[in-house]
């Protein structure tokens, strides 16, 4: 069976869920006797084949709008010469190009990325696109996939259709090494926040919250703007003058970053629109005591195995909790993501689903 899966930056995942997707199912479909095909958009990229996965790698407008639009427009084009018999597109926002390719004879399953209008980022125009597009999707594609339980129902109640529920898997993070002290830091003497800057994340409602604490151990904030440069600004605004709080940027180093997790007394955890969310999953996986913003999805995915804010002061409760009397919600966490959130799990159904889609053809 030829699988293509299009509508991510592909591999390497260096950005978001859907790349750390596609960076497992891929290989894990080519391990299943499949031939897969990423669509990648990195410029400059030279590889071309990864863990048995065959990428192309494609240009794109680098224009918020328009860069993942344009460059599935490119990815969809090239898709319609090859001889796939089953192609899965990631984000609802590529809805115009599913009829193409079902035209084409290829049956498709789209995965929604949430509450994708939602995003504060989409406001205006953009939002009006993308309540169609999810609706468009909805209606046109062949299976649709959903990657929380939450998003599931969402589809059920709003739109009469049933998803496919596929999560991402957790990895297991093992205990600290000595890579932390490159950040000047030890175990269990820090927390943590880790998320890309935008306003549903929360960022700045976590750092203002910290502030708000007497909390002695410090805060280092991983992560930086793709587009919301305002929101970045406030962000950086909310944390000068307090020398505790250390905002670090992107790291790129998968193994600093798992460490991180590891060794943080807690994490503060603010995505609230994206449904089941790797970073959050890493988290438990690492064992890491999470606070996380209160939300159908984060509830969802630990299973009620954290402490919860939906304000500054939220967050700063919950920090000085962590600081008097940390808990065990770490070891529950990790548990609830070694049973329930498995990658091989995931892969399986993958399958699965590509063979029930290609029996449609």
């Amino acid at each position: 069976m030829k699988v293509a899966l299009l509508g991510t930056r592909g591999i390497p995942a260096l950005h978001g869920g859907f790349e750390t997707a596609v960076q497992y199912i891929g290989p894990g479909l080519a391990r299943r006797g499949m031939d897969v095909t990423v669509y990648c958009r990195n410029p400059g990229q030279k590889l071309q084949e990864f863990e048995g996965t065959r990428l192309v790698n494609l240009p794109a407008l680098r224009l918020k709008t328009a860069e993942t639009l344009s460059h599935t427009a490119l990815s969809a084009a090239h898709a319609l010469f090859r001889d796939y018999d089953v192609a899965i597109v990631f984000n609802s926002g590529n809805a115009p190009f599913l009829s193409p390719l079902r035209l084409r004879g290829l049956p498709v399953a789209v995965h929604i990325d949430g509450l994708e209008a939602q995003r504060a980022k989409w406001e205006g125009f953009g939002a009006r696109y993308y309540a169609w597009a999810e609706r468009s999707s909805v209606k046109h594609a062949d299976a649709i996939i959903a990657d929380a339980r939450a998003i599931a129902d969402y589809v059920r109640e709003r739109y009469g259709r049933e998803s496919v529920y596929l999560p991402y898997g957790a990895p297991l993070v093992d205990p600290p090494t000595p890579r932390l002290a490159e950040l000047v830091l030890e175990a269990q003497q820090y927390h943590l926040s880790v998320a890309r800057f935008e306003p549903e994340n929360h960022v700045v409602e976590i750092v203002r919250g910290y502030r708000r604490s007497r909390a002695a151990l410090p805060l280092v904030v991983v992560g930086a703007a793709s587009y919301s440069y305002e929101y970045a600004e406030a962000v950086a605004d909310a944390a000068r003058g307090d020398d505790r709080i250390r905002l670090l940027g992107s790291v790129w180093d998968q193994e600093l970053l798992d460490q991180l997790y590891v060794g943080s007394r807690s994490l503060l955890h603010g995505h609230s629109v994206g449904g089941t969310n790797p970073s959050l999953l890493r988290a438990m996986g690492a064992g890491t005591r999470i606070t996380a913003y209160d939300c159908v999805f984060n509830r969802e995915v630990t299973d009620g195995h954290a402490r919860w804010f939906t304000d500054e002061a939220g967050v700063a409760e919950a920090v000085e909790a962590d600081e008097a009397a940390p808990d065990d919600r770490g070891a529950a966490a990790r548990h609830r993501a070694e049973t329930a959130y498995v990658w091989e799990d995931v892969i399986d159904g993958y399958a699965a689903l590509c063979e029930d889609l290609r029996a449609r053809r």
